[in-house]
């Protein structure tokens, strides 16, 4: 397959090396408008926009993944190996497990574990635990502290199923923060597989939206998620 391809209308060259990659196509839309300048509108396929600008002096482009492991593993696969990028960092959302995790609060993902069958295709005999990189996860935590921001590191939970709507309830989410898990999404099991697998490089920043023990919700929609795009930015800009 070679560029533009069915899920991205932009030529090679015009998306840049470090990628931010929120699943919202609205969040996308959010940064390009509010913190990029020169921003250039190069995809819009499916409405899954991305955009490629500047933030300080440095090209960083932006673009939406969708909901789940498959639809972010097509967008960070193709961003990998046909648009020659080198760096994508999730900015997403999760779900809370931990009472230290405040809502607000960020979670770096040093590794996540999975419901989701998404390695089976690499016919490894075990099971595969992919991680962030260490540089990126270094920075953004660095980023974070010097702006003083909370933030949390650890092990994440990547979810085939939205925590809401699946059939085994407080059960699922009970089990795996039992076993160190900070947090749920849905995203970055298949982001860090991609990443290793292209040898590229892979940080999800995440922002505990929803508290699963207390129940407790962020408000004030995507301005609320300033901190964690704040980080991202600064660090697609080291």
């Amino acid at each position: 397959m070679s560029t533009p391809t069915p899920h991205n209308a932009a030529v090679k060259g015009q998306i840049a090396k470090t990628v931010l990659l929120p699943g919202d196509p609205d969040r996308a839309r959010y940064i390009a408008e509010n913190f990029l300048t020169d921003a250039q509108l190069v995809s819009e396929i499916r409405g899954i926009p991305c955009y490629t600008g500047k933030y300080n002096g440095k090209s960083v482009s932006v673009m939406a993944s969708g909901m789940g492991g498959a639809s972010a593993g097509i967008y960070s696969w193709e961003l990998f190996t046909l648009y020659d990028v080198d760096n994508i960092i999730r900015i997403g959302t999760a779900g809370g497990f931990k009472t230290e995790i405040a809502v607000g609060d960020l979670v770096m993902a040093m590794s996540a574990c999975t419901d989701s069958n998404y390695a089976y295709q690499y016919n490894l005999h075990g099971t595969y635990s992919p991680c962030a990189d260490f540089n990126l996860l270094q920075n953004a935590m660095k980023i974070a502290d010097s702006n003083n921001i909370k933030s949390h590191a650890g092990m994440i939970f990547s979810s085939d199923m939205y925590s809401d709507y699946n059939a085994m309830g407080d059960d699922l989410w009970h089990k795996w923060a039992d076993y160190g898990c900070l947090c749920q999404d849905m995203e970055t099991y298949a982001l860090y597989c991609n990443a290793k697998r292209s040898g590229k490089k892979a940080l999800s920043i995440l922002t505990n939206v929803a508290d699963c023990i207390t129940g407790k919700c962020l408000e004030g929609g995507i301005p609320a998620l300033q901190p964690m795009i704040k980080v991202a930015l600064e660090l697609a800009a080291v």
